[in-house]
Formats: structure tokens, sequence, C-alpha cells
């Protein structure tokens, strides 16, 4: 069996452990200042940045045609028709949909799509722990089910140090937005598990109070000293994420995944300043191969 994702999960495997997983990476595309650019293929977080920093324009983003997924669907099949297709919340994107669209032009495939109902680092912790379940043999049902305890299990909160993106791609509403930049708000955001939205956890007035306020929402769901499974990501703020790792780590017990940028279409909707912690108990994942 080979897992099929897209670059918005944030899976931590390097290409070494990709190929090793038969992990493939469909990119989701952002375009700006009118040209578009596959995730991870055409550009990379840092010259996506740059770009962004030296333009008035603000980016658009898009995911995978139906027609990718079933390309690659097809390649895939040719020589293992069964495919475990795990992917970013459908809650706000429409990876998901589009997945299964191209699903259907394959019908030589035998392919279960999974919405994972959450983004980056914790959509990528479902498709580390499908990957590892799949190499050592697990039957599907097995596979699925422990994907279901990582996905309650894991939590996902944010901040970010200004609005403009989020007003701008409607993930937030114009005339809230606008207030809330007006009195300089920063808010703390998680995504909900029925639906796969945003919610907003609370807002403060400054960046360092933000991130304080990610590790309250922790800490009123775990005493101090939990072993807790935990990965910060970033759209383009490595000091931002070093302070809230510091933070986290200065309460929990973590096992730490690497610290990185996250998707960076994802970062064109908030902006360059993003941070974020995905945080589960440790042991859940201690039965994982």
């Amino acid at each position: 069996m080979q897992i099929v994702t897209d670059s918005g999960t944030d899976l931590w495997f390097s290409p070494e452990q990709r190929a090793e997983y038969n992990v493939h990476i469909v990119p989701l595309v952002v375009t700006l200042d009118g040209k578009s650019y596959r995730e991870g293929v055409d550009i990379e977080p840092k010259d996506f940045y740059d770009l962004l920093e030296a333009t008035n324009s603000l980016p658009v983003t898009s995911q995978p045609s139906a027609g990718s997924f079933a390309e690659m669907y097809r390649n895939l099949a040719a020589t293992d028709p069964d495919i475990l297709s795990i992917h970013l919340t459908s809650g706000l994107s429409g990876t998901f949909n589009s997945a299964k669209a191209g699903g259907a032009m394959v019908p030589e495939a035998n392919i279960t799509h999974v919405d994972t109902k959450t983004l980056t680092a914790a959509a990528g912790w479902q498709v580390e722990a499908a990957a590892r379940a799949v190499k050592a043999g697990w039957p599907m049902q097995k596979v699925l089910e422990f994907m279901g305890r990582v996905s309650k299990a894991s939590e996902s909160i944010y901040t970010l140090n200004e609005l403009k993106y989020l007003i701008h791609g409607g993930r937030i509403s114009h005339m809230k937005g606008l207030i809330a930049s007006i009195l300089n708000l920063k808010p703390m955001i998680g995504v909900e598990k029925v639906n796969g939205t945003y919610v907003q956890r609370g807002q403060t007035r400054t960046f360092t109070r933000a991130v304080d306020g990610l590790v309250k929402i922790i800490s009123q769901q775990y005493k101090a000293g939990t072993k807790l499974r935990t990965q910060v990501l970033h759209s383009f703020n490595p000091e931002g994420a070093a302070m809230l790792r510091e933070k986290v780590d200065q309460l929990f017990d973590c096992t730490w995944l690497p610290l990185g940028p996250m998707s960076l279409v994802l970062g064109a909707h908030t902006g360059p300043s993003m941070v974020g912690v995905a945080y589960a108990p440790q042991a859940v994942f201690d039965e994982m191969p």
C-alpha cells in the first residue's frame, strides 16, 4: 500500500524517509503577482516570503486539481493499486474533495480517502502514523483506527502578529478583522474537530502575551510535567517559534519533533508572523510502530 498526501499536512519526514515509507506528496499552489508556484516544487518558503515582502499584492492559493491527483494515483496504481490518501481539513481547503474527484478518474486504483479535519503538523502526524503502521503490515481497519486515536488526541493552536492576510483571505470577517486590527489585537486560534475549521481561543494586545496564551491553553488541558509529543512550526517567524518552543518546554516533558516552516499555502493566508504548536499525550504514540 502507498500513501498520498498534500503539502498542507507538513509531514516532517525527510525525502529519504518519504521514499522508505512510500509517501507521495501532491503540492498545493500559491499565486502571487500573476505567477503560480507549486509548493515544494517551484518555490520554497524563504523565497516566497521574500517575494511577498517586495510586493503590494496579496497571494491567492488553490488546491491541487483533480487531474493532478488522478495522475498521481494512476502512476502509483501501476505498481500497487492500494492507496491511502490523507489530506488537510476539508473545512479550510478543497484539497480533500479534489483528491476524491481525482480518485474517481482512476477506477483501477483502490483508494481510501481520509479527511484529517486539521492541518499542518497535526495533520502530518496522522500521515506519519498511517505510514509507519502500513509499513509494519497492519490491516487497513487497524491503521484507520489508530489514525482516529491520533486525530482525537492531537490539538493545534496558533497566533500571529498581523491580521491583513486573514482578513484578505476571508478567514475572519472584514469588520471583525478591521476592528481587531485597529485595536492591534493578536488572536489565539485553534482548529475544531467536527468540521475542521478555525475557532478563536482568545486574543490579547501583544504577540508575547499571545504566545503565553497558547501555553496557558495547553496548561488548562495538561498539568505541568505531562509527557507530550510537541512540534512548533511557523510561517516565517523563527524567533517567535523559538520563544513558543522554549515556553512550552519549560512546563512539559516534551518529545520534540523538528521546528521549521509550515506550509507556505497556510502562510499565504496568515502572513509571515504566524507561529503554532501541535501537541498530544506522548502515550498515544508509544504504540506506533
